[in-house]
């Protein structure tokens, strides 16, 4: 007895090697995995190389299209994200170099753990993919589009954050992503992996049948592209001859503690009048001056020296009915704090306040349970802020704008929701100072434009230090602001004809379905192996 169970532990230990072993990618195989995760990587800001996007998972799809042991096709999963993931946000080591006063070092080093939990969802993808292709044969390499899909979503489900799906890479090409209108992001994203995968089954069948069908799947890709187009250029177009007139201010506040607020604010007031005069020779009803999510904690209701000096700038050079929408901290009802955007009209009333709901982890939150030791520490560091929990409307006299703060841009239900509240237009104040000059800027760009086209609305992006932008419905970028430069801009928005869009009305319905066959799917593959059995 002692002997049959001795002998049995070399067997063990020699199929954990075994299996290790088997885990460990080919060189061949390594290489196209980070080719292809560089070529993703280049498709987005700051490189903008948006048509890699359309073949740069070719060379990924290559590997993980093949029956690979499990293990493997994790590790180049994992591979394939941890790179694309780091070579697309290393940005958020740029916080704790210059204000955490982290050594460069290590803050490249810290941002690899939450790099490579969120290189977990490629992996999983990876993995499925390989799998379906071991039961169902190449055949099932076409299931790539809904099952990366579905990891996407899974992406956001569990971490809260979308940052950079796929889709995102075509955001400067307006043609290209009016999908959103019907499945958001995820169907823009569904269509570049649906691109990726027909070539890539192409070459691995590598016979005429096999091209025909990649062939068949690229035109489909076409009629869907041109139907959201044909579809979105027939919708009735708003007018702004008579519609609301907007002075964006962009001051450029330093990050920096020293900096003289007095004289910052007296160089909000002056952006304002300069925008003001360059409307005056064409007058609206309506008048807003926004001004940026800002560093400088204005706090309205608490400082009634600001409440006087605005409230006397606004009946001073009123045009008409005049707005100011300015970030403001303001005290909340369990008595902290709340991130908040608020309208003042000419008498310095708060016309409306909106409390920011999604707030930042580990910026305006700490995602810690209070009795975990040094989570106070931290708190008193990023601060802990209260979110809210109404999509209140800025009533602008025809108009209803919906105003949501910096980071919930990357949030599709938090713009949706406003527009199903039937706001006419959507406004996004940021403020991406404290992220220094790095591609942040166009990829947070990047998600308001998708915002627009999601709800066929009209968006106003104002910004701290840039990028802002005026967005039209159809996600095209009809002015933008200077990066890390004083700006003004004087915009139009005007009010279409009311209508939801399938996505304002369903939400990620495509996702969900997405999820749904994948899961399907998968779980096919369980039963044919139990079958054999």
């Amino acid at each position: 007895m002692h002997d049959a169970v001795a002998s049995t532990v070399p067997i063990r230990r020699f199929s954990v090697v075994a299996a290790a072993r088997a885990s460990i990618p080919t060189l061949a195989e390594a290489s196209l995995v980070i080719a292809s995760a560089l070529l993703l990587i280049l498709s987005f800001p700051d490189f903008e190389l948006w048509p890699l996007a359309w073949i740069g998972l070719v060379p990924f799809l290559l590997v993980a299209g093949q029956p690979l042991p499990g293990g493997r096709a994790f590790v180049l999963g994992w591979l394939w994200g941890a790179i694309f993931f780091y070579g697309t946000c290393w940005w958020l080591t740029y916080p704790m170099i210059h204000y955490a006063q982290i050594p460069g070092w290590l803050a490249y080093l810290l941002l690899v753990l939450p790099i490579a939990l969120v290189a977990i969802f490629t992996a999983l993808f990876s993995v499925l993919l390989s799998r379906l292709v071991a039961r169902f044969g190449l055949g099932a390499l076409l299931a790539a589009p809904p099952l990366w899909i579905a990891c996407e979503w899974l992406r956001y489900v569990v971490t809260d954050q979308l940052w950079n799906a796929l889709g995102y890479s075509q955001a400067f090409h307006y043609l290209l992503i009016q999908t959103a209108r019907w499945g958001g992001v995820y169907a823009v994203s569904f269509l570049i992996m649906s691109v990726n995968a027909a070539i890539a089954f192409a070459l691995i069948r590598g016979t005429a049948k096999g091209l025909a069908v990649s062939l068949s799947f690229g035109f489909l890709v076409l009629v869907i592209m041109a139907a959201s187009i044909l579809t979105g250029s027939s919708r009735p177009a708003e007018s702004k001859e008579a519609g609301l007139a907007i002075v964006a201010v962009q001051p450029n506040v330093p990050m920096e503690d020293s900096a003289d607020s007095e004289q910052l604010l007296r160089q909000h007031f002056e952006l304002s009048l300069q925008g003001l005069r360059t409307l005056s020779d064409a007058a609206a009803p309506v008048t807003l001056i926004i001004w940026p999510e800002s560093p400088m904690n204005f706090s309205y209701s608490r400082n009634p020296h600001l409440r006087e000096v605005l409230s006397s700038f606004v009946r001073t050079n009123k045009q008409n009915q005049t707005f100011v929408l300015l970030n403001s901290l303001e005290p909340a009802r369990d008595g902290g704090e709340s991130n908040s955007a608020l309208l003042i009209n000419e008498e310095g009333r708060i016309v409306a306040q909106y409390d920011k709901i999604r707030l930042m982890p580990f910026g305006e939150y700490v995602p810690l349970p209070h009795w975990l030791p040094g989570a106070s520490s931290v708190r008193g560091v990023v601060g802990d802020f209260t979110p809210g929990s109404s999509y209140t409307l800025m009533p602008l006299g025809a108009f209803r704008a919906g105003v949501f703060i910096c980071i919930e841009a990357a949030h599709p239900s938090v713009a949706r929701r406003f527009a199903n509240e039937s706001a006419d237009m959507l406004i996004n104040i940021s403020n991406d100072g404290y992220l220094g000059p790095t591609p942040v800027r166009r990829q947070h760009l990047s998600n308001a434009i998708f915002r627009a086209v999601e709800n066929g609305r009209h968006l106003v992006r104002v910004t701290n230090n840039g990028i802002g932008a005026d967005i039209e419905s159809d996600g095209r970028v009809l002015d933008s602001t200077p990066a890390s430069a004083p700006a003004v801009r004087t915009w139009r928005a005007g009010i279409g004809k009311e209508s939801k869009t399938f996505y304002t009305r369903y939400g990620d319905l495509f996702a969900y379905a997405c999820a749904l066959i994948s899961l399907g799917l998968v779980t096919t593959t369980f039963r044919t192996r139990s079958m054999r059995r």
